[in-house]
């Protein structure tokens, strides 16, 4: 119930304040207010003393309750300092007890995580009851004992200086008289000092043991009784109870660290040594690298922990006003900062400028035995539109990409894995019977030619004249597949609208050893330019072109062509410079630098597909003999889905297609030499004998006058060889001069 003071009080005079206010009583309102006082309260002149008093005067004279009119306003009188304790309003409903736990319970929270990341530094408890205990046992022992190692050690001296004497005196003889009795006097004074000497030595350890037994006993019995006494009243819990004060008492012993200049555990810490990577040790790593300054430190977001395969990670803040490209850049001062190789150590953003991910890897990445690729399990097509696996990245991660309006370029020296790496690629088209090849191999070493069968288009003698024909069939095709995108009303092509319409199937051209094809004299211009043409252009009709070189440099790979392939794989190069042309100019020099892969972590490389960065990942690898296996797969499936290019037909096959008699009696004499081939291939020479017998048995009318006009020889050719296995000489026809023969009558090609 709200009440207006205004409504009852008098004016004041001018000078005093207006005693407005509006209260809010927090128990049962009464029904009618008691009549205010004729005159104010003789109170301060401020208007908090005036509305504190007068509410005094109404909550001091109850009555019955009345019904409320008008608006209710609160006020809050905990602004009032009232003689009765307010309840707070948090206390009033189970929201507010809940916020207010939970307060309490974040507040905790945070403090045991401050106590945790307190634990591995020097103001940790079981280092601080470390050095309590070591502190108390320097007490115990104290100082005395350098009193009884000198009294020891004189004792020692004077003994031996009166065995001397001794002797001495002994062996003079009495016949000397004077010098007798003075070599007598010499050792009853020396074996006198030794006695006392021996004295002092056992007062002195006596005086030892006492104060150590005495410090011993205030040092440790409070400990002992505390844990005995523990243990005698409450068993197990008392035991624990006095274990825990006994360590809290050696933790208080040695709360204050040694100076740095007594502290023989502060040497610098290295990874390569084995040791845990923690706080100080990250600020030092970095301080040294010159990524933050002395007086600086780094905000650990998550602290250093190892991961399953044994590498530390962890998520850090530089400081204000450091971004992460300096740490990215500075990775080799950071690797030698944590003594191991800077293929090991990898930094990257993690969400914002100035906060980065740090993974330190135990081993060299890569150099162990690679897993069998992905592709080896699938038992059905495989899906090009969809993303293709590469392989791990160093914490591990599987990494994939998708290739669709994209291209891509393949860099790296030889032997660094790059027809290895390029499997990864050109096996997952291969096994999708939807997507076309136009292969060109211009190392023309047979890296590319178990995929021959499969290609539509295949390039495989290194010649670069031949490879720029292929160039512009596939601009022609280019411009075809526009049309048909024009009159389809299409602006791309889609996996939809390419299922729909199989002559917008995707469309892969892969150009392995580019080289050789741009530094042509006579066409290399002229292949760089339709290239790039294709490469701008082919996106989205469904063409997508992959480069791969050995001599990645700027000679090879023109920047123009360049910047439009948006896949980048730089394997390893032997300079940043090589590692640039690949890349980006700037990458090297952004701590991106496939110079940096060391010649073990063979198929390793920096991959820059998706993301603002290069990532170090190590392709699949797929032998020799699971190359066989896929492309059987896809052979497989290509045929079932029709998509497999008809092959080079065979010269029996082409001439029993001219249908006329005498090709198809020269294609069977063809079938015949091909029936007894051998390991190295068909026979180069049978008895005419031989054939006219399996011509006939073949259901050839064929006479030996006809097939010899058929088939004319020279004089040379018709000479007697050795046949079978007693050698008999017989007059026969070489393979040689049947396929000329065939060739030239129907001008076929073998």
């Amino acid at each position: 119930m709200t009440e207006h003071l205004t409504e009852h009080t008098p004016a004041p005079a001018a000078s005093g304040p207006e005693p407005i206010a509006t209260v809010t009583f927090l128990h049962p309102a009464p029904a009618t207010v008691p009549p205010m006082p004729a005159e104010p309260p003789t109170v301060g002149p401020d208007d908090r003393t005036v509305v504190l008093e007068t509410a005094r005067i109404i909550l001091d004279k109850p009555t019955t309750p009345a019904p409320v009119v008008g608006r209710v306003e609160k006020v809050d009188l905990d602004d009032f300092d009232a003689d009765a304790p307010l309840i707070p309003a948090w206390m009033h409903s189970a929201e507010g007890w809940a916020a207010w736990a939970g307060v309490f319970y974040r507040a905790r929270r945070r403090d045991f995580r401050r106590w945790v990341r307190r634990q591995p530094t020097q103001r940790g408890h079981v280092r601080q009851f470390g050095r309590g205990a070591r502190r108390t046992h320097e007490w115990v022992v104290g100082f005395e004992g350098v009193r009884v190692q000198s009294a020891a050690h004189t004792a020692h001296v004077l003994t031996r200086e009166a065995k001397l004497a001794a002797r001495h005196a002994r062996f003079t003889p009495r016949i000397l008289g004077t010098k007798k009795e003075l070599a007598m006097k010499a050792s009853e004074k020396a074996t006198k000092a030794a006695e006392e000497a021996v004295l002092l030595h056992k007062k002195a350890k006596k005086d030892r043991n006492r104060a150590r037994n005495l410090r011993a006993g205030v040092a440790y019995g409070p400990p002992l009784a505390a844990i005995g006494t523990g243990y005698v009243m409450g068993g197990g819990l008392g035991l624990a109870a006095g274990l825990l004060s006994t360590f809290a008492g050696g933790a208080f012993v040695g709360r204050k660290p040694y100076d740095e200049e007594a502290d023989w555990t502060s040497d610098w810490r290295s990874l390569g040594d084995g040791d845990r990577m923690t706080a100080p040790m990250l600020d030092a790593a970095f301080r040294a690298a010159k990524v933050i300054g002395a007086e600086e430190s780094l905000g650990v977001v998550q602290m250093p922990m190892l991961d399953a395969r044994g590498a530390w990670t962890a998520v850090l803040d530089l400081p204000p006003g450091v971004p992460a490209k300096k740490a990215i850049r500075a990775t080799d001062e950071l690797a030698a900062a944590f003594g191991v190789e800077e293929a090991q150590v990898s930094v990257a953003k993690r969400g914002r400028a100035g906060r980065i991910e740090l993974y330190v890897s135990r081993d060299l990445p890569f150099t162990d035995k690679a897993a069998p690729g992905p592709l080896l399990a699938l038992e059905s097509p495989a899906d090009f539109w969809g993303r293709i696996s590469i392989g791990p990245d160093v914490r591990g991660i599987h990494q994939s990409i998708s290739v669709v309006e994209r291209s891509g370029l393949i860099g790296g020296e030889p032997g660094a894995g790059k027809s290895a790496s390029g499997n990864t690629i050109l096996l997952a088209a291969a096994l999708d019977p939807r997507v076309i090849l136009w292969l060109a191999d211009g190392k023309g070493g047979g890296d590319l030619e178990p995929f021959e069968h499969l290609c539509e288009r295949y390039e495989g003698d290194a010649d670069p004249e031949a490879f720029s024909a292929i160039l512009d069939e596939l601009l022609a095709e280019m411009k075809a597949r526009y049309a048909l995108l024009k009159k389809l009303g299409k602006r791309k092509v889609t996996e939809d609208l390419a299922n729909k319409h199989p002559e917008l199937r995707q469309l892969l051209l892969w150009v392995d050893e580019l080289m050789l094809y741009t530094t042509d004299d006579e066409h290399g211009k002229k292949i760089t330019r339709k290239l790039r043409n294709l490469v701008s252009r082919g996106r989205a009709a469904g063409i997508i072109t992959f480069c791969a070189t050995q001599k990645p440099g700027s000679d090879v790979v023109d920047t123009s062509l360049r910047d439009l392939l948006s896949i980048r794989w730089a394997l390893r190069c032997t300079t940043p410079e090589a590692s640039d042309t690949i890349l980006g100019k700037g990458a090297a020099a952004s701590g991106y630098s496939a110079k940096t892969i060391q010649s073990e972590m063979r198929g390793a490389g920096l991959l820059w597909a998706e993301g603002t960065n290069p990532t170090m990942v190590r392709a699949d690898y797929y032998t020799d003999e699971q190359v066989e296996e896929l492309l059987a797969r896809a052979t497989e499936w290509r045929r079932a889905a029709g998509t497999l290019p008809n092959g080079p037909v065979s010269l029996p096959d082409q001439l029993r297609a001219q249908g006329d008699d005498e090709a198809l009696l020269l294609a069977a004499v063809l079938d015949v030499f091909a029936a007894h081939s051998t390991e190295d291939g068909p026979a180069e020479w049978l008895p005419g004998q031989l054939l006219l017998d399996e011509l006939k048995t073949a259901g050839h009318t064929v006479t030996a006058e006809k097939l010899g006009a058929l088939v004319q020889r020279t004089d040379e050719e018709k000479a007697k060889r050795p046949w079978g296995e007693k050698g008999s000489r017989l007059a026969g026809y070489p393979l040689a001069r049947v396929e000329a023969v065939a060739t030239a009558r129907f001008g076929l090609t073998a």
